[in-house]
């Protein structure tokens, strides 16, 4: 029987093409199932996608744990025992708000310094490997926290624990995204990162529940074990990663052409060397040989502009991000049981139950999102998102202006909400954003830039959340409602919709816009690109590329795959300008660098 090569010789690689190396011949050490495709842990196809994002979510549900388990704790009686500096009665309620918040906070310090060690070290480690450490690092972190003892410098510590397991956690969060997104396919993209980003959430509620079940051991198991169960989660990451395999699109730009094949035979549940695993692998290579051309990828590569539009995508992810922080979320999630506490004067054991319902409502609003995003799409989301959630703060803000218990009961409404809404739509899609909008070339930094916006929002938000409660209930909610209220113009005129798209086609959109910046928005651009087939991208390709040697004389003969340089689409782009006939070849020109 005839391979894919042989029935189609276009899709092989040329002999003066530096850098393009497919194969049809598998490894020896390769394994196949008995219909002759790779596998990892006999899983393929939508089976091995499932798993992939099966322990990308246990990557997000201990982000999501570690995130929700202090906010139980940091009043109880058992820790403030181990730590009195959190104790209101000796510090007094103010200096006791600033000392609870910085304990709580120090750990998104930790998260953004493991942010940038992705935005440094991410390329050279590869998102496997990069995950891994990520767990044993925060698996060390948790040890130093819970091993504390009064009277031996506890708080200093705990706070040295907390950060590192932040490091951990930050390495994680700025890496997972991009495994996933680059392991799945366009129609549902959105749909496992939305299921990953939606386990924030769950490990939240979890952790709320579990301090609320612990909350009747008087010893300090109360507070150690909580936090100690983190490992659970961090080991079982450590083990799926293992045995998962690394992104076919990392995997090529580190020359690794065999392994990426692989890897995509095995992700599409098809043969090594069939026509769809080979045309896919080539349009990656493609691409990545496009990046090569340009050099070694650098740190300023992000701040660039032109047809690729690196610096804007990278605005519009990290801008998802610090929205999300601003909006308001973490002040609610953190310190909900607080803020049912001492500022609507309801007991600790009814505050912890109420805040258990509310993160719970807020888990559920998160699974009903896996429904809508694909259909409704990532602009309209963001857009309804942000409504809600101002129309949330607003009632919880108006209900505390009097100081009165009955008319502040009406904020526990407004409390829950606005965690409604965040579940269902701002809680995943800043993760899903960034590492959809940003192309190959530039993916894993700025994904980390987004990730440290993330973590840097999160630092500032959580620290001053305590004392601007204690000066200002009603104040701290307004600020978030108007924060809302602004994100929605800024989404309106520049967020474009990505849902249903591959991740080359994207770029088409971006360099689309570019050419067509005068007289239409790249919002607009990416509402009017039709939807493109892997088969329809090779063939603009090819065709851009005859037009352009034609014009320089240089004709090519149709179905012949020869080298392009970045030089050669840029000035096709250009010429390409303005000339109606020929914006679907500048869409093509913009694919190349991904």
């Amino acid at each position: 029987m005839s391979t894919a090569l042989e029935t189609n010789p276009h899709l092989a690689p040329k002999n003066d093409e530096p850098g393009l190396e497919m194969t049809t011949a598998l490894p020896e050490d390769a394994k196949t199932n008995d219909a002759g495709v790779p596998h990892f842990m006999g899983l393929t196809g939508n089976k091995l996608i499932t798993a992939i994002t099966a322990t990308a979510t246990t990557g997000f549900l201990l982000f999501g744990y570690d995130q929700g388990v202090m906010s139980g704790l940091i009043t109880g009686q058992e820790f403030v025992q181990t730590f009195p500096a959190c104790d209101a009665a000796v510090q007094g309620d103010y200096k006791a708000s600033i000392l609870q918040a910085t304990y709580t906070a120090i750990y998104e310090l930790g998260c953004l310094l493991g942010a940038v060690v992705g935005l440094f070290f991410g390329n050279r480690l590869g998102r496997r490997r990069m995950i891994q450490l990520g767990a044993i690092v925060m698996c060390l972190g948790v040890v130093i926290q819970v091993s504390s003892v009064k009277g031996y410098q506890a708080g200093v510590q705990f706070c040295v624990g907390r950060v590192i397991t932040g490091v951990g956690n930050g390495m994680n969060t700025a890496t997972i995204p991009s495994w996933v997104a680059e392991t799945s396919r366009s129609h549902n993209r959105g749909l496992l990162v939305c299921i990953e980003a939606s386990m924030i959430a769950t490990g939240t509620a979890i952790a709320y529940w579990i301090d609320f079940g612990l909350s009747f051991v008087h010893t300090s198991l109360n507070w150690r074990l909580p936090i100690a169960l983190q490992v659970i989660f961090a080991i079982g990451l450590l083990a799926g990663v293992h045995y998962l395999p690394e992104s076919p699109r990392w995997l090529m730009h580190e020359g690794h052409h065999i392994e990426a094949q692989r890897v995509v035979a095995a992700l599409t549940d098809d043969r090594y060397d069939s026509e769809a695993t080979l045309l896919q692998t080539r349009l990656i290579m493609q691409s990545i040989e496009q990046s090569h051309q340009l050099g070694v990828v650098k740190k300023r590569n992000m701040f660039t502009n032109g047809p690729t539009q690196h610096f804007r995508r990278m605005l519009l992810g990290a801008s998802s991000q610090i929205f999300q922080q601003i909006g308001g979320c973490n002040s609610v999630i953190y310190f909900c049981p607080v803020i049912f506490e001492q500022y609507l004067g309801l007991d600790r054991q009814l505050s912890l139950i109420l805040s258990g319902v509310n993160v719970t409502v807020y888990a559920l609003s998160a699974f009903g999102s896996y429904f809508v995003i694909e259909r409704v799409g990532r602009r309209k989301m963001f857009l309804i998102g942000s409504a809600g959630q101002c129309v949330a703060m607003v009632i919880t803000f108006a209900c505390l202006i009097d100081g009165k218990p009955m008319t502040a009961n009406g904020a526990v409404l407004g409390l829950f909400l606005f965690l409604f809404f965040f579940g269902s739509t701002w809680l995943e899609l800043p993760w899903l954003y960034p590492a959809e909008i940003n192309p190959l070339r530039t993916r894993t930094n700025a994904n980390a830039v987004s990730t440290i916006s993330n973590w840097l929002f999160n630092f500032a938000v959580v620290q001053w959340t305590p004392p601007f409660l204690a000066v200002t209930p009603w104040g701290c909610f307004l600020f978030f409602a108007v924060m809302n209220f602004l994100f929605i113009p800024v989404i309106w005129f520049f967020y474009i919709e990505t849902a249903g798209r591959t991740l080359e086609e994207i770029d088409l959109i971006f360099a689309q816009g570019f050419a067509s910046a005068a007289s239409k928005s790249y919002v607009k651009v990416a509402d009017e690109l039709p939807k493109l087939s892997d088969k329809e991208i090779q063939s603009e390709l090819d065709r851009l590329h005859r037009e352009h040697m034609a014009r320089k004389g240089r004709p090519v003969e149709e179905g012949t795959s020869t080298p392009r340089d970045d030089q050669t689409f840029v000035e096709a782009g250009e010429e390409a300008r303005g000339d109606a006939a020929n914006e679907k070849a500048k869409q093509v020109n913009g694919q190349t660098e991904v």
